[in-house]
């Protein structure tokens, strides 16, 4: 297996097309396939599924694509380092589910890291792609939750991507409304409160499964619901609506603004916060700075 042979894999899949990747490469496109099947048949696996219609990843592709990538973009920080004596960028990605307490730490990280140059990247996604994103390599940390209803299913797919999960901090149920709502006086929210008013819920595509949800309670029957797929329109809705949603009572007025509130659900369900890696990868310096930052809101989850 060379180095070569890797930038081919990435190329072909960054590309989709035998075809375009060796016109990308200036190679033939014979001469390409032969270095891709010759791949495949050391490392034991099939990296892509030819068909009429072009090719795919398989799944064991997808997980060595992942490896791959940081293989050849280690080895290029090396040689713009070592070889072209150059000033390496620091870079740092994180993916999330949509917590504007998670991108306020990212704020704060980068106001400590000064104004060297740098590359990062903040994702506010899906849940399915937060997974996708620390399993490919893509970010280095995904930030997302675990509660006894999602636990089981999150830790195999947590298993067969080889990540891990770490847990930051435990919090209990809040509903999430605009001060102008009729219900933001009360100390407490009951479900029977909310039965006028549309839940707001983030939309999770073509994997809307309950357990991938961003709001704990997915499954219950909920009398009116609005998908969504930004933190804005989100807050939006619940003025213009008077919709609602479940958080985890961690206010971040900087981001949000100071006209919504946090109030207790009259439920005992409690959900997880804490941040997936790669399995027997150490985190980075930056990855640790950010995690420093989000311990901070620890001392700020609401009793």
């Amino acid at each position: 297996m060379t180095l070569q042979q890797l930038k081919y894999a990435i190329t072909v899949a960054d590309n989709n097309s035998l075809n375009q990747a060796a016109k990308t490469l200036f190679i033939s496109q014979p001469s390409l396939s032969g270095a891709i099947k010759s791949l495949e048949e050391e490392i034991g696996i099939s990296i892509f599924m030819r068909t009429n219609r072009g090719i795919t990843i398989t799944p064991d592709g997808n997980e060595f694509l992942g490896y791959a990538r940081q293989v050849v973009a280690q080895y290029h920080l090396m040689e713009e380092h070592y070889i072209e004596k150059k000033e390496v960028k620091k870079k740092f990605a994180v993916s999330m589910q949509h917590y504007s307490f998670a991108v306020k730490a990212f704020v704060e990280m980068v106001k400590q890291f000064g104004m060297e140059e740098y590359e990062f990247a903040v994702n506010e996604t899906r849940t399915h792609i937060v997974i996708d994103d620390v399993a490919n390599f893509k970010s280095e940390l995904g930030i997302l939750y675990e509660n006894d209803f999602n636990r089981q299913v999150l830790e195999k797919i947590f298993k067969d991507n080889a990540v891990e999960f770490c847990p930051l901090f435990s919090c209990k149920t809040y509903v999430y409304i605009w001060k102008g709502n009729p219900l933001a006086k009360k100390k407490e929210i009951s479900f029977e409160d909310l039965e006028e008013y549309p839940c707001l819920s983030f939309e999770q595509g073509e994997r809307n499964s309950f357990y991938f949800a961003e709001e704990v309670l997915s499954t219950y029957g909920y009398k009116r619901i609005i998908k969504a797929n930004d933190r804005a329109t989100m807050l939006n809705l619940m003025v213009g609506l008077n919709g609602y949603t479940l958080c985890s009572g961690i206010i971040c007025e900087d981001l949000n603004g100071s006209d919504y509130a946090a109030i207790p659900l009259a439920h005992t369900e409690e959900m997880n916060i804490g941040y997936i890696k790669r399995k027997n990868i150490e985190i980075s310096e930056l990855g640790q700075l950010y995690i420093e930052e989000l311990m901070k809101y620890q001392n700020q989850v609401m009793e």
